[in-house]
């Protein structure tokens, strides 16, 4: 089986830049140079799943190479050009304008930063570069949105700031090495914001979770601290936080501030190295049928049950999670609505520990009824908050 894509050449000496998901998995690649097609077998330097990035290496010199632009500076409205292989015609250009930059939440990759244009990209101009009306480099061509597989005005490229660093950790050590922090963050929206009791109309990234022995941890960050400046720099949402932390070295030394309960803090932490695979997500698990306890029902359609030594096994938990397992849900139920399912686990209350069914029955009696209530969960391996509506 063949795949076609595209590529840059980064160097003189023979590195090109594409799209990881061009050379997944290939047994063999082959680049092919110049109107005549020069052909010349590339080998893998290195890849990088999280932003898309694969650098290759051939043999050959004094190759043309482009020149990198500041992609930090583009902004919606510059002009710029797609060259690739569409379809398979060779050294194809095509013109559009950056209709957005700092695309994220899209759900391609982990690290999302996109610049995306109308230029017309199809298949085939993966891994091929966008560039200014100077020609230099702003980006690696990387996805579309499409309803029928073609071209619809709604194409992605990596930033050239991105993968130019993506590169150069491949180059001088193999991979990508990120920093890390050891907290599970989420955005804080302005439903969560309401249920927290925040003022006014606050952003940044929410902790659900602290790794224990984490960076985090060992500088004091807390579950429910709202993370809203990284050296300064303001915080709006979690992929901001992500792309931010990544970005530096391990052993870096970042002074986070963070509102807990109300109050600024800032909080020192010195990065470590992100370990493999922390960026996948949990796998999705669900309870046994015949591992369901006895179930108490709460929230208006949550029927929850202890997590018995059953329920643990079924769901691959830890002994050091503690809660009440949703057993069933209505999908109509203000928990259902918000996107709770069978085999979450309630942590938390309005702040309050859950650790059994019992509790979470007890807790649920006392709420207001006209109040949002904040929840704690774990889902799919992390923790998590989520705000629901009074029933």
């Amino acid at each position: 089986m063949q795949g076609l894509g595209s590529g840059v050449i980064v160097s003189p000496d023979g590195y090109i830049l594409t799209a990881n998901h061009v050379v997944s998995g290939a047994d063999e690649i082959m680049v092919g140079l110049g109107i005549e097609l020069r052909k010349y077998k590339a080998k893998k330097v290195g890849t990088d799943p999280g932003t898309d990035v694969a650098l290759l290496k051939i043999d050959e010199k004094n190759l043309p190479a482009i020149t990198f632009a500041d992609s930090d500076k583009a902004r919606a409205g510059d002009i710029v050009l797609a060259i690739g292989n569409p379809f398979g015609l060779r050294q194809t250009v095509t013109m559009g304008i950056i209709s957005a930059v700092g695309r994220g939440g899209i759900g391609i990759v982990d690290y999302e930063n996109f610049i995306q244009t109308d230029a017309a990209i199809n298949m085939g101009n993966s891994g091929g570069a966008l560039v200014d009306t100077e020609g230099r480099l702003l980006g690696i061509n990387t996805a579309i949105f499409s309803r029928t597989g073609g071209n619809q005005g709604i194409g992605f490229a990596i930033p050239a700031s991105l993968a130019r660093d993506v590169m150069q950790s491949l180059r001088e050590k193999g991979r990508v090495v990120r920093g890390y922090i050891g907290a599970s963050v989420q955005t804080l929206t302005p439903e969560l914001a309401d249920a927290m009791k925040f003022k006014g109309q606050p952003t940044g990234g929410l902790v659900g979770e602290v790794t224990p022995k984490s960076p985090s941890e060992k500088a004091g960050m807390k579950t429910g601290d709202v993370i809203t400046a990284v050296n300064g720099k303001k915080i709006s949402d979690a992929r901001e936080l992500r792309l931010m932390i990544g970005s530096m070295a391990p052993g870096t030394k970042v002074q986070i501030e963070v509102n807990r309960e109300g109050q600024s803090k800032i909080v020192n932490v010195e990065l470590a190295e992100m370990p493999a695979g922390e960026a996948e997500e949990g796998a999705e698990t669900t309870p046994e049928e015949n591992a369901q306890p006895e179930k108490a029902t709460v929230f208006g359609g949550v029927a929850v049950a202890d997590l018995t030594d059953d329920v643990r096994t079924a769901l691959n938990l830890s002994k050091d999670i503690k809660g009440a397992v949703i057993a069933e849900i209505d999908a109509d139920s203000p928990a259902g609505k918000a996107g709770l399912r069978e085999g979450d686990v309630i942590q938390e209350v309005n702040k309050q520990p859950v650790r059994s069914a019992k509790d979470l029955v007890a807790i649920s009696k006392k709420l207001k009824p006209n109040e949002k209530i904040l929840i704690r969960v774990w889902s799919q391996g992390r923790s998590g908050f989520v705000a629901l509506e009074p029933k």
